[in-house]
């Protein structure tokens, strides 16, 4: 018995050091993830437990474990008030924009830059193209206001008297700004995205257009029939992500570019600018933290759904 309660700890002791010599390669890259594993749980998954907040009646003398439950009362702010069509329309009619045109537009400029041979202009176009991303919200804002401005507005004061046209209100006129939102949306983001995109299209084995010149494909040919059909990956990963996010909206993009400028809130309210509203009204934690979980749970579903109809085209362009 002492000869088999040896053997078994020799054979565990062998085990383990098999075990140690295979993970012994990788116990750098471990080491790096760790930071960001960090991150990741105290900055999304500890906060999690913050999803108590928008089923209880929040009383800060109690604290959050010791107020009251109150089941789905806060959603009905959401839900019950006048403007809920309004705010659900715009959130979903803009971040549909969005994804749409912003897909076409960076793929178009990631192919454009791809054909800049010249290195150091490639990197330039590239950091000219990037630079917006970079620019925080409330400079953009101020950039807007100078060009939309009632007063001292370039639009105003420049381009609109050379084409004849009178002044325009832009900040009481509700009409113009679906385009604006649009335009600015689009100028800031397309930059990253399209360095993703780009990415993705250099990743491409230059053969298969060698292949292609050969047969004589013309460089729409060479776009549709090779470019696309190998980044379909990367563009269906990006546009399921931003489908998990529709229900969102860019705070800043929606409240300090229009200026919070009450003329215009019906075609500038969305979810995210309504319930900060509300919250800075009524003071009612409860009803944000419900609003942000009904936007969570629309774009998991969005994304299973998204990613169930990829499945049935291609199973293998799907994310999982």
């Amino acid at each position: 018995m002492i000869k088999t309660a040896v053997s078994k700890n020799r054979q565990h002791s062998v085990a383990q050091q098999g075990m140690y010599r295979k993970f012994k390669p990788f116990l750098p890259i471990f080491v790096m993830m760790l930071p960001g594993m960090i991150y990741l749980l105290i900055n999304n998954y500890l906060p999690m437990f913050g999803l108590i907040i928008a089923f209880k009646n929040i009383d800060y003398s109690k604290g959050i474990l010791g107020s009251d439950w109150n089941g789905f009362t806060n959603f009905k702010f959401l839900f019950q008030t006048t403007d809920a069509y309004i705010i659900t329309r715009n959130t979903l009619l803009y971040n549909g924009a969005f994804i749409i045109l912003g897909l076409f537009m960076s793929v178009g400029v990631a192919i454009l830059l791809n054909e800049v041979k010249n290195r150091f202009m490639s990197r330039t176009y590239q950091t000219v193209i990037l630079l917006p991303f970079l620019i925080s919200m409330v400079i953009v804002s101020y950039l807007a206001f100078g060009f939309l401005g009632n007063e001292q507005g370039y639009l105003n004061n420049k381009i609109l008297p050379m084409l004849g046209l009178e002044p325009i209100s832009w900040y009481m006129e509700s009409k113009y700004w679906p385009y604006i939102l649009t335009i600015v949306n689009l100028w800031k983001s397309v930059g990253f995205n399209c360095i993703v995109y780009l990415a993705a299209i250099i990743g491409i084995d230059q053969e298969y257009y060698e292949a292609a010149t050969l047969d004589g494909a013309s460089k729409w040919q060479q776009f549709r029939t090779v470019t696309i059909p190998l980044i379909a990956p990367t563009v269906i990963t990006m546009t399921l992500l931003a489908v998990g996010r529709i229900f969102y909206s860019d705070f800043g993009l929606f409240y300090q570019v229009p200026m919070n400028s009450g003329m215009i809130y019906d075609t500038t309210n969305v979810i995210d600018t309504y319930v900060f509203r509300g919250l800075l009204l009524n003071n009612d934690i409860g009803m944000s933290a419900a609003a942000g979980l009904y936007q969570s749970v629309v774009g998991f579903v969005l994304v299973i759904l998204s990613n169930f109809a990829v499945r049935k085209f291609s199973k293998d362009n799907a994310l999982f």
